[in-house]
C-alpha cells in the first residue's frame, strides 16, 4: 500500500494489523482519486472508518487543505499518526479516536469546521453504518449543498433509503467486489 500521487507520491504506508482491515486497493485509490483530484486542492477532507489513514492521506497529498481522520480502534489510530509522521502531513491533520457519528458531531463542536468538502466513508460491509452516518451529516452544518459523501460498501449495499435522509446518489462506480457511492445533500425547491 502507498501514496499513489502528489507531494508525497511512491511513499509506503503501514496498515494495522488484523482480520477486520481490509484496505482500499491502490487500483481502487487510484480510480477513485481520478474522479476527485480536480476539486482537491484547498479541500476539507473527512476520512471515516480510517483504519491505516490512505484515503484521508492521499487527500493531503493531492491538495487538500485540512483532513479528519476518525477511527475507534486504537491499533487503527496508531497507524494513522505513523502515516501521518511519514508523510509529514501532520500539521494539516486532526486524528480523532471515535466512532464515526461521535466524530461528525466533534468537528462542528470542538473543531467548529464551517464548510467540509468531502466525506469518505469505508465501513464493515453489510453492518449498517452507512445509514448510521448519513442520518447524522443530514443534520450538520458543514454538510451543504456541494459537499461530496463517498461511501465504499459492498457491491450489494442498498441506498434506497438516501433519499429519504435528504441525499441524493450522482454517482455509482462499480468494481469486482465493492462499490463507491457519490452522494449530495438534495436541493430543497
Amino acid at each position: 500500500m502507498r501514496v499513489i500521487a502528489g507531494t508525497a507520491r511512491s511513499l509506503p504506508l503501514k496498515a494495522p494489523q488484523g482480520l477486520d482491515v481490509r484496505p482500499t486497493t491502490d487500483k481502487i485509490k487510484e480510480t477513485l482519486f481520478n474522479m476527485l483530484h480536480w476539486d482537491l486542492p484547498g479541500s476539507v477532507f473527512v476520512d471515516l472508518f480510517s483504519g491505516s489513514g490512505a484515503i484521508g492521506i492521499e487527500a493531503l497529498s493531492r491538495g487538500a487543505e485540512k483532513a479528519y481522520f476518525a477511527d475507534n480502534g486504537p491499533k487503527a489510530i496508531a497507524c494513522i499518526r505513523q502515516n501521518l509522521a511519514f508523510t509529514k502531513f501532520e500539521e494539516r491533520a486532526v486524528v480523532m479516536r471515535q466512532d464515526a457519528c461521535s466524530a461528525l458531531d466533534s468537528i462542528r463542536l470542538a473543531c467548529r469546521e464551517e464548510k467540509v468538502n468531502f466525506i469518505f466513508m469505508d465501513p464493515p460491509y453489510d453492518c449498517g453504518h452507512e445509514r448510521d452516518v448519513l442520518s447524522v451529516l443530514g443534520i450538520m452544518p458543514y454538510v451543504t449543498e456541494e459537499t461530496i459523501i463517498i461511501a465504499e460498501a459492498s457491491r450489494q449495499t442498498d441506498f434506497s433509503y438516501a433519499e429519504e435522509l435528504g441525499f441524493s446518489v450522482i454517482k455509482e462506480k462499480l468494481y469486482k467486489n465493492n462499490k463507491h457511492i457519490f452522494l449530495k445533500k438534495r436541493i430543497l425547491v
